[in-house]
């Protein structure tokens, strides 16, 4: 149990971050781990970092996200729900959760990381985030953790909507999470002027049969076979794709 002064230091060093997370913490330790880089050298402890509750954070958080789209969504299918899931847990969704709460304010960090504002540091700033969900959940337990998740996470399913417009990205994101690996483009044939001219683009899945689309440029007619194969096997409806 923590004794009262090391409670009173923790309140003193954490409280407007407990106040903006709305959770208050009973141990600090795990919570200190959680912002704090590895380019912080501690000389008894050279692992007291994030790292390892980053790794435990991005489980709950999966959790967590996937028990909202299951609820959120009953009818959809698990290829879509893995799409929406990856939106919502890629590094730039959790770095704009990690800057609305302001968490670069109380990360500690070496020498070599001085600025963890800015696009360059997004994947600390996401990667402290998970860190610091591990840190709640270690504390409180999982409705604590899923509480907070909820709390920030639950606003920004709809945002997954605009993702899913990039039929390319999509297609992409569903092949990796049935370990299909990366689809692949192949320019078929090219037709007409230089000026006006018209790709044919095959996509190839491992385990699918191929679809093809064309297009007045390579990007276009890659678009169009991706959405093709999306739509053939059920990952789009035919009016997401026309919205």
């Amino acid at each position: 149990m923590m004794n009262p002064s090391s409670k009173t230091r923790g309140s003193k060093r954490f409280g407007s971050l407990e106040k903006r997370l709305d959770y208050e913490f009973s141990e600090y330790e795990n919570l200190e781990r959680a912002l704090t880089h590895a380019s912080v050298r501690k000389k008894s402890d050279n692992s007291f970092h994030y790292q390892r509750l980053e790794f435990l954070g991005d489980r709950v958080l999966g959790l967590a996200v996937a028990e909202l789209l299951f609820e959120k969504y009953p009818d959809a299918n698990e290829g879509e729900l893995s799409l929406r899931l990856n939106a919502l847990v890629k590094g730039k969704t959790l770095a704009a959760i990690s800057d609305e709460l302001e968490l670069h304010e109380f990360i500690r960090t070496g020498g070599d990381l001085k600025e963890l504002t800015g696009k360059r540091m997004q994947s600390v700033r996401a990667d402290v985030l998970e860190a610091l969900i591990a840190s709640i959940y270690l504390d409180g337990g999982l409705k604590a953790a899923e509480d907070f998740i909820k709390r920030f996470w639950k606003e920004r399913i709809h945002i997954v909507e605009e993702t899913k417009r990039d039929s390319k990205t999509a297609l992409q994101e569903w092949a990796h999470s049935n370990r299909l690996g990366t689809p692949r483009y192949k320019e078929q044939k090219r037709t007409g002027p230089d000026h006006d001219p018209v790709f044919v683009v095959v996509v190839q899945v491992t385990g699918k049969e191929d679809e093809t689309g064309s297009g007045r440029s390579k990007r276009a007619a890659e678009q169009k076979a991706a959405l093709a194969m999306l739509l053939r096997e059920g990952i789009w409806e035919s009016d997401e794709a026309n919205s």
